[in-house]
């Protein structure tokens, strides 16, 4: 999910908001129609519902049906080039929100046309360094951790990625995501690459190869997880010693399901994601209004309210605050926070984009293997 971080996708002609809570632009009236919002579903689907969708329904009117789906843009490219478009915005990882860009099937934003800051300050100068692209902007961060149950452990618990690929001294099945991204950066952090010289490594031939080894060393043990609802409950079925994950759902499993789950953020993964806008869409004006919409920092501080994902924009930083159901303050969970970033790894979503489609053809051969 996560993923990151939400990339929006707006047309030039939406003119930007004055203010982080005005109406956004001067979009033509939407009330009566209804989008498609694809999203990740889940804890994170629950969020983005609470804290973006329902309220954007209330202002203008619009009704939202929810899909979900689980990321990639196979499905956004057979509506695209059949011209059948019945997705009208989708929450993408920024890798793939580029590549759709770059290929014609989303909707271009240029920066200027993002809603500024409540104090007026330009959206260009108002987002974090590297969560603004050619194609639209992130919305929020989140990271890929792993996680394990505190009762299965006792004084000698993982505290490292390393101890996640290490069976000897910490046997039993392991949950990864089928998809390369993540695994491949853990792999070479676990295997002793430094987080910094993680891409400059897989870049080469000999790097690509060792973070494949280093997966084969757990390979025997892995139980292949797609959806993001999936990695809480193969630890609370016990059906893995642990699992990586999105930290989110964990926080939530944690928090509001009172499970007994521990997450490790060394070696962690962090990325951005965000809503793009299916290009040939026939709802285009109430897409632009909700993207809009959920670029507002007051959207993004919303969604922290529910999941532990942290906005990318400085004015919605402070506006973080505690979990709406329990109250607990969720600054400390964050992928951005101090206290989690020791080895923390940003994903490198321009690598992805060039690199991902190639990447993902040898995964596959090699998961077949």
């Amino acid at each position: 999910m996560f993923g990151v971080v939400i990339g929006i996708a707006l047309a030039a002609a939406a003119a930007p908001a004055a203010s982080a809570e005005a109406p956004a632009g001067t979009a033509a009236p939407v009330a009566g129609q209804a989008l498609t919002v694809v999203s990740w579903g889940g804890s994170y689907g629950r969020a983005s519902k609470a804290a973006v969708m329902d309220p954007f329904t209330a202002e203008t009117g619009v009704a939202i049906r929810v899909e979900d789906y689980n990321g990639g843009l196979a499905q956004i490219r057979a509506q695209v080039e059949t011209g059948n478009v019945y997705w009208d915005v989708v929450d993408l990882d920024v890798a793939d929100l580029v590549r759709g860009c770059d290929e014609g099937v989303l909707e271009p934003i240029p920066a200027a046309s993002l809603p500024a800051a409540p104090n007026g300050v330009a959206a260009i100068e108002d987002y974090l360094p590297g969560t603004l692209t050619d194609c639209g902007a992130s919305q929020l961060f989140y990271a890929m951790v792993f996680a394990y149950r505190a009762d299965r452990y006792g004084a000698e618990a993982p505290t490292t990625i390393a101890d996640f690929f290490d069976l000897e001294k910490f046997p039993g099945r392991r949950g990864l995501r089928r998809k390369p991204s993540a695994n491949l950066e853990m792999a070479l952090m676990a295997d002793g690459v430094p987080p910094e010289e993680v891409y400059a490594t897989l870049d080469t031939e000999q790097g690509m190869a060792r973070a494949f080894r280093k997966l084969d060393a757990i390979k025997s043990e892995v139980i292949w997880w797609e959806a993001g609802a999936q990695p809480p409950q193969l630890l609370a079925d016990a059906e893995v010693a642990m699992t990586t994950a999105y930290n989110g759902r964990i926080f939530n499993a944690q928090v509001v399901e009172r499970q007994p789950f521990v997450v490790v953020w060394d070696g962690q993964v962090y990325d951005s994601g965000g809503f793009g806008i299916v290009a040939g869409t026939p709802a285009l004006a109430a897409a632009r209004r909700f993207v809009a919409y959920a670029a507002r920092p007051a959207s993004m501080a919303r969604i922290s309210q529910y999941i532990a994902y942290g906005p990318v924009r400085r004015s919605a930083l402070p506006l973080v605050d505690k979990h709406a159901a329990t109250g607990t303050p969720m600054a400390p969970h964050m992928p951005t926070s101090p206290a989690n970033q020791a080895r923390a790894l940003l994903s490198d979503w321009n690598w992805w984009a060039n690199n991902g489609d190639d990447v993902s053809e040898r995964f596959s051969a090699w998961l077949a293997r």
